[in-house]
C-alpha cells in the first residue's frame, strides 16, 4: 500500500496545472487560439478512446470462449465496416483540420497599426530587447503592456535559437539572415517565464527570459525610467564605477554616459531588473558580485570572461551596477 501511495503522489505532483511555463493557462489572444486547437484535439482524442476501448471491453466480453461453444462463422470482408472506418477517421481529421488552419494563419497575420514593435536579438546565451519607437534596449526581461497588440521582430546573432514563452507567446524560431514575427496582445499583468527552446550550446539550458506584462500606466513608467539617464552614484558605488570605467566591460556593455559596448547586455538600467545572467539567479548584491568574479562558475559556458577583480572590487562594483535603475 505504501508504494502505491508514493507512485499515486509522483503521478499527482506531475499534474500541476499552474506552473512557471504552464502552457495549460493562456495569458493572451494567440495562446488562447493555440489552446483552442489543443482542446477540439483533446475532446476527440477522449470521445475516439472511450468508444474504441468501449467496443474492444464489449467484443472481449461478448464474443469469449466458453465450454462447447462452435467456431464462430468467419466473414470474408464486410463494405459497410470498411466504409465507416474509412469516413470516420476522415471526419475527425476534418474537425481537427479547420481550426489548426485558422490557427496557422492567426499566427501569421501582420500586426496591427497600433502594435508596439520590439526587436527580439538571441544570442548566446542571452535576450536583448530593442524598442525602436522608444529608444530602449534592455535584456532578458521583457516588458509589454497589457491589452495593446505587440509585435515581435526575432532576429538570430549567432546561431538558432527558438523563443518561447508559453502563457504569452508562441513558440517561434530565431535565425540568423532570417526574419521572423510573433504578434500577440497579453491580457493579464504578470510575470511570465519563457526558455530558448533550441539546443544552442553549452548554456542552452540556462538561456531563460521573462516577460513582464504591465498595466499600462506602469509600462509608461517603465519607458520613463529606461529613458532617463543613470543617477551619479556615491561611496562604494563610485569606487565600482571607477572600477567599471577601466576595466574590460566598457567594451563589451553599454551603460549610458559612460560606455557603448555591443557584445553583452545593455547595463544602462541593469539595477532596475530583476534576474541576472539570463534568468538564472534573483539580482542581490553577493550573487551579483560572485558572477563578477568568477562568471563560469555562476554559469558555465558563459561567454563573459574572468576579470581579475578581487572580492572587494567585486563587491564595488555590484554596488554600482545596482545604483543603474
Amino acid at each position: 500500500m505504501g508504494a502505491i501511495a508514493i507512485a499515486l503522489l509522483l503521478i499527482l505532483g506531475g499534474c500541476a496545472w499552474d506552473t512557471p511555463q504552464t502552457s495549460l493557462v493562456p495569458r493572451s489572444d494567440l495562446t488562447r487560439a493555440i489552446q483552442g486547437v489543443y482542446g477540439i484535439i483533446a475532446w476527440v482524442a477522449l470521445v475516439i478512446g472511450v468508444l474504441v476501448l468501449g467496443l474492444i471491453a464489449w467484443i472481449l466480453v461478448r464474443f469469449r470462449q466458453q465450454p462447447g461453444t462452435p467456431m464462430p462463422r468467419q466473414v470474408r470482408g464486410h463494405s459497410t465496416l470498411e466504409i465507416a472506418w474509412t469516413v470516420a477517421p476522415a471526419v475527425v481529421l476534418l474537425i481537427i483540420a479547420v481550426p489548426t488552419i485558422q490557427v496557422i494563419f492567426r499566427t501569421q497575420a501582420p500586426a496591427s497599426p497600433n502594435a508596439l514593435e520590439i526587436e527580439v536579438v538571441g544570442k548566446q546565451w542571452w535576450w536583448e530587447y530593442r524598442y525602436p519607437s522608444l529608444g530602449v534596449v534592455t535584456a532578458n526581461e521583457l516588458h509589454v503592456p497589457a491589452g495593446r497588440p505587440v509585435a515581435l521582430k526575432l532576429v538570430g546573432w549567432d546561431v538558432i535559437h527558438s523563443f518561447w514563452v508559453p502563457q504569452v507567446a508562441a513558440k517561434r524560431d530565431v535565425i540568423p539572415g532570417r526574419l521572423n514575427h510573433i504578434v500577440f496582445t497579453a491580457d493579464t499583468p504578470g510575470t511570465y517565464w519563457g526558455q530558448c527552446a533550441e539546443f544552442c550550446g553549452t548554456a542552452h539550458a540556462n538561456m531563460m527570459l521573462r516577460v513582464m506584462v504591465d498595466a499600462p500606466e506602469n509600462f509608461d513608467r517603465w519607458v520613463k525610467a529606461q529613458l532617463a539617464p543613470p543617477p551619479e552614484p556615491s561611496g562604494l558605488a563610485a569606487e565600482g564605477k571607477a572600477l567599471y570605467a577601466a576595466s574590460a566591460c566598457v567594451g563589451c556593455h553599454t551603460i549610458q554616459g559612460l560606455s557603448a559596448g555591443t557584445l553583452g547586455p545593455n547595463l544602462s538600467h541593469f539595477g532596475s531588473r530583476t534576474t541576472l545572467a539570463a534568468g538564472m539567479l534573483p539580482i542581490g548584491p553577493e550573487a551579483l558580485a560572485a558572477w563578477l568574479i568568477d562568471p563560469q562558475a555562476v554559469k558555465p559556458g558563459a561567454k563573459m570572461p574572468k576579470l581579475g577583480l578581487s572580492a572587494e572590487q567585486a563587491r564595488a562594483v555590484a554596488a554600482y551596477l545596482l545604483t543603474l535603475k
